[in-house]
């Protein structure tokens, strides 16, 4: 459904490979967005509608009607990218040849919702995409390919989650080629090693200032576009967007702001952060320097609860 998901099957529209041809997208109903929160399509259906591919927006995918419209494709494959919703085994089955997943990591380290944000919280140098056969269990189905790549000390949400989108829309591609010469191997995934993601809350996003500089600064990038990593400043909620851990250390308690110029430093449990650009609420995102520029602080002024 969302962009992830969009541009692989862009990719998949625009590979002109004769062998295979997409023949119908399935993507969440229109949603409210923007200030008028008018109904609109999710990025899927957009490329959908303009690749002129057959679109299906289910309300319920648990239903008889929805299940002959996908037996009526005759699919020989089905492909699932970031839907955000369990598939049945019913619809599964369609599948001439195989369901088959694109998971955003190396499989089967970081299962479940969030592996992006997590690679990025855990400081992890690299990640990637995994090609794997549908099961019951979530992404424990046995694994057709996995590519990799590094993750950047720059490196946010967003960025990572454009590079693994033309990452796994290359491995897809690759995978179906492997099936279509008859070379595709399954491999089973090393239960031993799974470990498992949750979806990310706003509540996650709130800055713990006890936590050390390299974790918070990680945050700032995990969370970027959203939920975004946040604080308070005099009970007044603020977005932090971007970050820098610094050199200096001080004997104040966490979260205290321990310069001002000529940017903000604010101590952690273990060294500082220099925040770099911020933005309170209903306000432009703005360079920290020109927003604590502009307020009166207090004589001991400090971030957090």
């Amino acid at each position: 459904t969302p962009m992830f998901a969009a541009h692989i099957l862009d990719r998949l529209a625009d590979s002109h490979d004769e062998r295979f041809q997409v023949v119908a997208a399935v993507t969440r109903p229109d949603e409210p967005r923007g200030r008028g929160m008018g109904l609109s399509p999710s990025p899927v259906a957009e490329v959908a509608h303009r690749r002129e591919v057959r679109l299906f927006k289910p309300e319920k995918i648990r239903t008889p009607a929805f299940l002959a419209e996908i037996k009526a494709c005759e699919p020989d494959f089905l492909v699932v990218a970031a839907y955000g919703r369990i598939l049945p085994q019913s619809i599964l089955d369609t599948a001439k040849i195989a369901p088959l997943n694109v998971h955003a990591s190396l499989l089967p380290r970081y299962r479940g919702a969030a592996p992006i944000e997590t690679a990025i919280l855990g400081g992890d140098s690299e990640t990637g995409v995994t090609i794997m056969r549908i099961t019951a269990q979530m992404d424990a189905g046995p694994i057709v390919l996995s590519r990799s790549l590094t993750i950047t000390a720059s490196d946010t949400q967003a960025t990572l989650k454009d590079r693994l989108a033309e990452l796994g829309a290359a491995a897809l591609i690759e995978a179906l080629d492997l099936y279509a010469r008859g070379q595709a191997a399954e491999t089973a995934q090393d239960e031993s090693k799974a470990t498992y993601t949750k979806p990310i809350e706003k509540a996650d996003a709130t800055i713990d200032w006890s936590a050390p500089a390299a974790a918070i600064e990680r945050m700032t990038r995990a969370y970027d576009p959203w939920p975004v990593a946040r604080t308070t400043l005099d009970g007044a909620p603020i977005l932090v967007w971007r970050a820098r851990v610094e050199e200096t250390s001080s004997r104040r308690d966490a979260g205290a702001i321990v310069a001002v110029k000529p940017v903000p430093v604010v101590q952690c449990g273990q060294g500082t952060l220099a925040l770099l650009e911020v933005q309170a609420p209903g306000r432009k995102r703005m360079g920290a320097a020109d927003f604590f520029r502009g307020r009166k602080l207090a004589a001991t002024p400090r971030l957090g609860g």
